[in-house]
Order: structure tokens, then C-alpha cells, then sequence
């Protein structure tokens, strides 16, 4: 008989997540995941990925279970992120660190990174700080998700001056009114609404509970969740991240590294143009598989290499 392949070779060498999921262990570590879980089709333990309910209880355990996040919470309706995927950009981010830093990982909280977008689950800046030490600063333009983002860091003393939240005041902004004239980080990250309309969102959401469960209801409930600014936006991520880029000019000393996921491949080149139109010293374009699709974070940077030398010494 041949034995099931465990691992998911696909995500990063260091993402904790790379075996199939250890229900047994899951349920001893989190006890109340166990009546979502059950046998399927193959004869084996798992949950129903389109039930909202059962993925939040899985999020709890994971989160409890690897990096000792022991209560973590959203409202109803807020996005419920994968952490495989939301892990795998951040040691993907630390790489990027270490490639500017003669291949050294930068552990600690000397570390400082700005979370674009950083909604109810916080989820970069409380895995981020667990895994690597990271300090953390994020934004949100969400009164509701920013308060649950801060009940989630209250929840769990380890992250008491470790993570700071702003409010974005103003929702057509993305970096300016967030980023402070003596602020430095290291890295900026942003997972940016993927969809340009509600009816896009709506759209990708039936075909992957259609695709979970081989039928869609007459009401869509979205397993992940997600509310409208969490998943599309007016031009959809392509005008999100451009718009970012030309913000950036203006903190081009701010930042050593700015980064954005870029879900769809097809928007790669108009944002390398964009690139190439804000003069950056250098870009870099990281693969990565966030669930079971293939994706992709772009990173660019001002810093010429003297002034990357200079942020070496001055900080690392």
C-alpha cells in the first residue's frame, strides 16, 4: 500500500505548517475543535473547510498549538485568515531581511515592521512576533477590526509593547497619516484587497465554497469571511499596490523594504512598470503558495547599496 505523502512541499522550509494537519494533537491542545472534526470522503480526520465556525475553531488551535497565542478572537463577518499562507509570507519576508544582511536571519524586537491593513484577526503582527521577535506597527482604517485587533493583543500579555495599533483616518490613504516623519522600518507588509467590486468578491467566494462543498446555498456564507474592505477595493489590488508604490516615494528613507502580496500573476508587469516609473534601486518578486493556489509578493527598495550599508550599521 502506498503511504500518503505528509508534507506540503510548496510552503517555506521554515513554516511550521508543512505536515497535514495533526488533528489528534490539535483537539489535546485545543479541545473544542473536536466537533468540527470528523472523517471525509478519503478516510481521513479532517473539518469542512466551508463551514466559517469550524475554520476559526482551526485557526484557535493552530495558533494556540505552534506559537502560544492562547486566545485569539474576530467579530462575525471579519476575515478569518489561513495561517500556513499568512506564515509563509513572513519567513519569506525575514529571507528578503537576510539577503540585505549577508544571509543572517534579524531575529528580536530591534526588528521593526509596519503591517498594512492589519484588520480584526492581527494576525502578521502576533505570528511575526512569535516567530521572529518582531516589533510591530499596524494600520487599519476599520474602527470595529482596529478594537478587535486590540482585544486580541490585550488577550495575550506577550505582545504588551511589542505590537502598536494606528487608525488610518483617512480610507483613501494607505502610508501617509500612518507613517510618522521619525518612524524607521525594516520591512512594510500588506496583504491588499484582492478583488475591484463586491460582485468580484462575491464571485471568487461562490466558486470556492462551490468547489469545497460541490454546491453553492441560495445564501453565500463565506468560510473565510471578510468584509468589504478586506476584499476588494475601487481598481482591485493592481491600483492598491500602485498607489502604495507612488506613497512610498515619499518615505523612500522610512523603509529599508516595502512589500505587497500579489495574488493575481497578471498584474505583475503593469506593477514592475510602476516600479521602474518611481525610479526604486532595487525590486524583487518572491513565489509562494498561500493555500492551495500559487501567489507572489513584490518587494522594492530606494536604498542605493551605500545607503543599505548605512542601514546595516545604523541598525542591524
Amino acid at each position: 500500500m502506498k503511504e500518503k505523502n505528509t508534507t506540503k512541499t510548496a510552503l517555506h522550509p521554515r513554516n511550521a505548517h508543512r505536515e497535514r494537519y495533526d488533528f489528534p494533537s490539535l483537539i489535546g491542545t485545543q479541545p473544542e475543535l473536536g466537533k468540527f472534526v470528523g472523517e471525509n470522503k478519503y478516510g481521513d480526520l479532517s473539518i469542512d473547510f466551508a463551514d466559517p465556525n469550524a475554520v476559526k475553531e482551526l485557526n484557535r488551535a493552530l495558533l494556540r498549538h505552534f506559537y502560544k497565542i492562547s486566545s485569539w478572537d474576530i467579530p462575525d463577518g471579519y476575515l478569518c485568515p489561513p495561517i500556513p499562507g499568512r506564515a509563509d509570507y513572513l519567513h519569506h519576508v525575514a529571507d528578503l531581511l537576510a539577503k540585505s544582511n549577508g544571509e543572517k536571519l534579524q531575529n528580536g524586537e530591534e526588528i521593526k515592521i509596519l503591517d498594512i491593513g492589519t484588520g480584526a484577526n492581527c494576525i502578521y503582527p502576533m505570528l511575526g512576533n512569535s516567530i521572529y521577535g518582531w516589533s510591530f506597527i499596524g494600520s487599519e482604517i476599520d474602527e470595529i477590526a482596529l478594537d478587535a485587533a486590540q482585544e486580541n493583543l490585550y488577550a495575550n500579555p506577550q505582545f504588551r509593547g511589542k505590537v502598536t495599533l494606528r487608525l488610518q483616518e483617512n480610507p483613501k490613504e494607505i502610508l501617509a497619516g500612518i507613517i510618522k516623519s521619525d518612524d524607521v522600518f525594516d520591512a512594510v507588509i500588506c496583504n491588499p484587497p484582492f478583488h475591484e467590486s463586491q460582485a468580484a468578491a462575491e464571485a471568487a467566494s461562490s466558486r470556492k465554497v462551490k468547489n469545497l462543498k460541490g454546491k453553492v446555498g441560495k445564501k453565500l456564507t463565506l468560510n473565510f469571511g471578510g468584509k468589504s474592505n478586506e476584499l476588494w477595493c475601487e481598481g482591485g489590488e493592481s491600483a492598491f499596490i500602485q498607489k502604495m508604490i507612488r506613497e512610498s516615494i515619499t518615505y523612500k528613507y522610512n523603509c529599508f523594504w516595502f512589500t505587497s502580496i500579489v495574488s493575481k500573476e497578471e498584474h505583475v508587469k503593469e506593477l514592475i512598470l510602476a516600479l521602474k516609473k518611481a525610479r526604486v534601486a532595487d525590486r524583487k518578486i518572491y513565489d509562494m503558495t498561500l493555500g492551495n493556489k500559487k501567489s507572489r509578493f513584490i518587494a522594492w527598495t530606494f536604498l542605493n547599496p551605500e545607503q543599505q550599508e548605512s542601514w546595516k550599521k545604523r541598525r542591524w
